[in-house]
C-alpha cells in the first residue's frame, strides 16, 4: 500500500540493535537491506496523495486482503493508551489508525489525526462520522509532520501508520513525534519492510515489484478512461504512486536501523515486532522520564 502522506527521505545511521533494547518478532529476522533511494519531494508526495485519495482505501484492502486493519489494531495495542488519554496520529491519511485509537481512549479521551493532504483529511472526516458511538470520534486537521504545531508533552502517545517512510527528514519527523509526547508516553510506528528469507522473500518480490505496479497501472488506466469520458485531463498519478511504492519500501531502513533512528531521536526502551511473515514491522519507543 502507498504510505500515508508526508514527504520522502532515508537516514544514514549505521544499523545495530537499539542499545540492547528488547526485540520481539513473530518470525526470526535480520536487518533488511536498504537500496539506493527513489525519492519524491514533499510537495510531490502531497500532490500524489491528493490525486489518489479516492482509490486509496479500496486498493489497500485489495492488496492486503483487509489485514491492514489488524496491523493497525496491533499498533494501537503497543501505544499502551487508556480511557481519557490524548493521542496524536501523524500522517493519518484516511484516518483508519486514528479511528482505532479512538476506541481505546473512550470514554473521555481525545484523538487528533494530522496530515498535509487536505483530500485525504476530507475522506478521514467523512469516515469518522460513522464511528461506533462507544468510541471517541477523532478530530482531523492539517499539519506538517516535520513541524508539528503542538506543544511539548501535550499527548500521551503518538503514532504513524504507513507514513514514516515518506518523511523527507526521518530524524526530524521522529524527533517531532517524541517532542509532543509526555515523558513516559509512547511513540509507535507501523510500516512495511522487506523480508529477507525465502520463500517469502521471493513471493514478496513477485507481488511487490510486479503485481502491485500492475494493479496501479490498471487502476490508472480505468481512471484515465473515466477522465476522458468526462472530458477532463488524463491522470497518470495512480500508476506512478503504485510504481513508487516498491521503491519507497526498498530504500527505507530495515527494522533494526529504524530502531536505532528512534533511539537517536531520544526514545528509549525501543521494541519492535515483525508480523505478516516479516512484511510488516511495528516499532514502539518510550519518551524518557527525567532522571531515568
Amino acid at each position: 500500500m502507498p504510505a500515508e502522506p508526508a514527504g520522502s527521505g532515508a537516514p544514514s545511521t549505521a544499523p545495530s540493535s537499539a542499545n540492547g533494547s528488547p526485540v520481539s518478532s513473530d518470525l526470526a529476522h535480520e536487518p533488511s537491506p536498504v537500496s539506493s533511494p527513489g525519492l519524491l519531494e514533499a510537495g510531490q508526495v502531497r500532490a500524489m496523495f491528493d490525486r489518489i485519495a479516492w482509490v486509496y482505501d479500496p486498493l489497500n484492502t485489495a492488496m492486503t486482503a483487509g489485514l491492514h486493519h489488524r496491523w493497525r489494531a496491533r499498533a494501537a495495542d503497543l501505544a499502551r493508551i487508556d480511557p481519557g488519554n490524548r493521542v496524536l496520529d501523524v500522517a493519518t491519511g484516511t484516518g483508519d489508525l486514528a479511528i482505532e485509537l479512538g476506541r481505546r481512549v473512550a470514554p473521555g479521551g481525545e484523538v487528533l489525526g494530522s496530515d498535509f493532504s487536505e483530500v485525504m483529511l476530507s475522506l478521514a472526516r467523512a469516515k469518522a462520522e460513522s464511528v461506533d458511538p462507544r468510541g471517541v470520534k477523532p478530530r482531523f486537521e492539517w499539519a506538517d509532520a516535520l513541524e508539528l504545531p503542538y506543544a511539548d508533552d501535550s499527548f500521551d502517545a503518538a503514532t504513524v501508520g504507513f507514513g514514516v517512510r515518506n518523511f523527507s527528514d526521518l530524524h526530524r519527523g521522529l524527533t517531532e513525534m517524541a517532542r509532543v509526547v509526555r515523558p513516559g508516553g509512547r511513540v509507535v510506528i507501523l510500516e512495511m519492510t522487506t523480508p529477507t528469507r525465502p520463500p517469502l522473500s521471493f513471493f514478496y518480490r513477485l507481488w511487490f515489484d510486479r503485481l502491485v505496479p500492475q494493479i496501479g497501472r490498471l487502476t490508472g488506466a480505468v481512471a484515465a478512461l473515466v477522465s476522458r469520458m468526462r472530458g477532463s485531463e488524463e491522470n497518470g498519478t495512480i500508476a506512478d504512486a503504485y510504481a513508487y511504492l516498491p521503491d519507497s519500501v526498498r530504500r527505507f531502513p530495515g527494522p533494526e536501523e529504524l530502531a536505532a533512528e528512534m533511539e537517536r531521536a531520544g526514545l528509549r526502551d525501543i521494541y519492535y515486532l515483525l508480523t505478516a511473515g516479516g512484511i510488516i514491522a511495528i516499532h514502539a519507543g518510550t519518551v524518557p522520564v527525567e532522571g531515568s
